[in-house]
């Protein structure tokens, strides 16, 4: 069959969106990669009525809406999108494809990290990048800022709001100005000048790091600035690639989500790097009632050719 639209990416957008559609009484599939994000985390937050819910619990929950709007899921990758005439298919690495009318691609981002060893280990659990998703939860602790951007030297005063022991180990940041050496200082924030050799994890626990001439430091957590790139590779196969900017790539698209290729739409991550979990869901909300929108213009023209056809042949 021909869908009326084919989501790509089961996340919060992705899903959000295809209850959206549901609703609308489209006829929606979303292909699952099944590899979220943010499936190291405890938790979620800053969701009303849903904080603290795991990862895979609400997208468990989501995937129950979209099946009971009447929405369709397969687990899968999309490899390539193509466009045949007023249609747009999609192959997945398994040799199956599928086609619609519309695309909605939410494929979220990665996290690019510094090559640090022992990091990536406890990513999302104490090695963390955002005080609104974790900062309540690591309130009074002692938390270390692994200094690789400027972006650094402003996390280092965003995280001395949740505690009053917060070390930047500036390691490949660039100096603190003199305006910002005496912000630390008034706010209390010790500089470390020597790189990162090691985070250093005890028992599976992030205990500190390890500095490059041996020194440990003791840390309860640590905070990184990673660079957020947008998984754009089925967008590449339409001719449709990630915007570099300072935060790492993004997919460019007008407010309603659609982009410079006809019929292909993008919610979440993939195109608002600082989206969270409730930024992502409004999105792919959004972006669903605009393609329906866009659908119905599309129903209502051909509706219209249909009828001056029968009107010109009676």
């Amino acid at each position: 069959m021909t869908y009326d639209v084919i989501v790509i990416g089961g996340g919060p957008a992705g899903l959000s969106g295809a209850v959206a559609l549901g609703r609308a009484l489209r006829s929606v599939l979303v292909v699952d990669a099944a590899a979220p994000r943010n499936a190291p985390a405890d938790g979620i937050h800053n969701y009303l009525t849903r904080d603290g819910v795991r990862p895979a619990e609400f997208r468990a929950a989501g995937q129950s809406e979209v099946r009971q709007y009447g929405g369709k899921i397969t687990e899968g990758t999309v490899t390539t999108a193509t466009r045949e005439g007023a249609l747009l298919s999609i192959a997945l690495a398994d040799g199956r494809s599928f086609t619609a009318r519309r695309l909605l691609i939410t494929t979220g981002l990665t996290d690019d990290l510094p090559d640090i060893p022992g990091l990536r280990e406890r990513w999302g659990h104490e090695v963390l990048h955002c005080p609104y998703c974790h900062g309540f939860e690591m309130r009074g602790q002692a938390i270390g800022i692994l200094g690789t951007s400027p972006m650094s030297l402003h996390q280092a005063l965003m995280w001395r709001q949740w505690s009053d022991d917060v070390t930047l180990f500036r390691h490949t940041a660039p100096d603190p100005d003199a305006t910002q050496t005496e912000q630390f200082a008034a706010r209390g924030i010790k500089v470390v000048p020597e790189k990162v050799a090691e985070v250093v994890v005890h028992q599976n626990k992030l205990t500190g790091v390890r500095l490059a001439d041996g020194t440990f430091t003791a840390r309860d957590a640590l905070v990184v600035a990673p660079r957020f790139l947008a998984n754009a590779e089925v967008l590449r196969s339409l001719g449709l690639d990630a915007t570099e900017n300072d935060f790492g790539g993004a997919v460019a698209a007008e407010p309603t989500g659609q982009t410079a290729v006809p019929g292909v739409w993008v919610a979440g991550n993939v195109t608002d790097q600082m989206a969270q979990v409730v930024t992502a869901a409004a999105a792919g909300l959004h972006t669903g009632a605009m393609i329906n929108a866009d659908l119905m213009a599309d129903d209502t023209a051909q509706a219209v050719s249909a009828h001056r056809a029968v009107a010109n042949s009676s």
